[in-house]
């Protein structure tokens, strides 16, 4: 079996960007999850005294770059069933993986206001990445759209936002297995911190993501 890692370290804006490529054969799977999140915990050391651009976009080149020294094909689509607790990616309509997933803490129903801990309901997109979120990487979601900020300041309320699809907490405040087996969030999609590395890869600036009932 080959195996190829290799990292990079250039400067980006006010701070550095780490990237990193895995060079692995298609049948191993496995190998390749390992290895991309011992690559994202070294980068997560550096980060913490580095990334102080965390929260701008992340460079479409750079990231089509690894995922396809990956093996990996980038999908065009996400889909959230929330009642199969299942996210899917997806190309030209056809699923390339599907990953379990925890929802807000009252997961019935669209996200009406800030603070009621559901997870929205709709048509979105992929809009920010943050490499050092409190959570194993982050994908910001674009809720609110104009539609629920106004369904939102009709009862007078504020719609809420930081809407993410993101990994389990670097700092656990419960045991490990409680985060895969309840729905715990505040309103965002959560998932292990394998299954994050591989949506990260796969899914470009843009992304849209159906959130479905």
């Amino acid at each position: 079996m080959a195996l190829l890692l290799h990292a990079t370290v250039f400067k980006h804006k006010q701070g550095i960007l780490a990237a990193f490529t895995v060079t692995v054969m298609p049948s191993h799977r496995q190998m390749f999850r390992f290895a991309a999140i011992a690559l994202c915990a070294s980068l997560a050391g550096l980060s913490a005294s580095s990334f102080a651009w965390a929260d701008a976009p992340a460079s479409t080149s750079a990231l089509a770059g690894s995922s396809l020294d990956a093996g990996l094909t980038l999908a065009d689509a996400i889909i959230v069933r929330k009642s199969e607790r299942t996210l899917y990616l997806m190309r030209n309509r056809e699923v390339l993986r599907t990953y379990k997933v925890s929802l807000g803490l009252r997961p019935d129903g669209h996200k009406q206001f800030e603070g009621d801990y559901r997870t929205p309901e709709g048509k979105y997109r992929l809009v920010r990445r943050n490499p050092n979120s409190e959570y194993f990487l982050s994908i910001q979601i674009s809720y609110p759209n104009d539609t629920d900020v106004a369904r939102a300041r009709k009862h007078g309320q504020r719609p809420g936002g930081a809407i993410m699809i993101h990994g389990q907490p670097n700092m656990p405040r419960k045991p490990r297995d409680y985060y895969s087996n309840v729905d715990w969030t505040e309103g965002c999609i959560a998932l292990s911190n394998s299954d994050m590395v591989e949506v990260w890869l796969m899914t470009p600036p843009d992304t849209p993501i159906e959130i479905q009932p």
